[in-house]
């Protein structure tokens, strides 16, 4: 179930990818670092019960969803904006760049998303062996999750980087951005209208 999630393409492949072709490998492994940061996070929260609190209170599953649908359309419409700037290759690349901006891109997507913590709600009771300490159980599966995350992304990140000579030209970088743009506008719509 972990590995199936893992494997389907979704916010994290599009932001990996887009990241490492068109901004290098250390800020992409920053955003593989973000993202596994928080699948532990979520899975801490789960196995300490935090997360139940958070599926049971309306008010705080809205909030949250709200605060992950306001960060996925700034970013994508962002992505977009940019890309019918037309900034220059050399211009794109000053944005803030390195480990630490990729992890922080990577760690918001992932916490701001109620949709991972409904996953570890509904998947660590499923899984919990008899008299395992539900807290450290989570963070046993995050772990196990962040291994086939990293393993997933490093063959995401390879691939992107491979293809960068090709992806690095003017056209394909403003392309590149308004795909992946319309790409994560299009997860934060479906965020937004998404039932609990």
């Amino acid at each position: 179930m972990v590995g199936l999630l893992t494997l389907t393409p979704g916010l994290d492949t599009a932001i990996i990818v887009r990241t490492a072709s068109m901004h290098g490998a250390r800020r992409a492994w920053g955003v593989v670092a973000g993202i596994q940061s928080g699948t532990l996070v979520w899975g801490a929260l789960s196995g300490a019960g935090v997360t139940v609190v958070l599926m049971a209170s309306q008010l705080a599953y809205e909030v949250l969803r709200w605060a992950g649908v306001c960060y996925l359309a700034w970013m994508g419409l962002r992505m977009l904006w940019d890309s019918f700037r037309q900034l220059p290759v050399e211009a794109a690349e000053q944005s803030p760049a390195g480990f630490l901006a990729g992890w922080r891109r990577g760690l918001l997507t992932n916490v701001l998303n109620p949709k991972v913590g409904a996953f570890y709600v509904a998947l660590l009771p499923q899984l919990l062996p008899a008299g395992a300490a539900p807290l450290t159980f989570g963070i046993v599966l995050a772990g196990l999750h962040v291994v086939l995350g990293t393993a997933w992304a490093t063959v995401l990140v390879l691939l992107a980087r491979r293809l960068r000579a090709l992806l690095h030209t003017p056209v394909a970088r403003r392309w590149m951005d308004r795909v992946t743009g319309t790409v994560i506008v299009g997860f934060g719509m479906r965020l937004a209208l998404s039932a609990r």
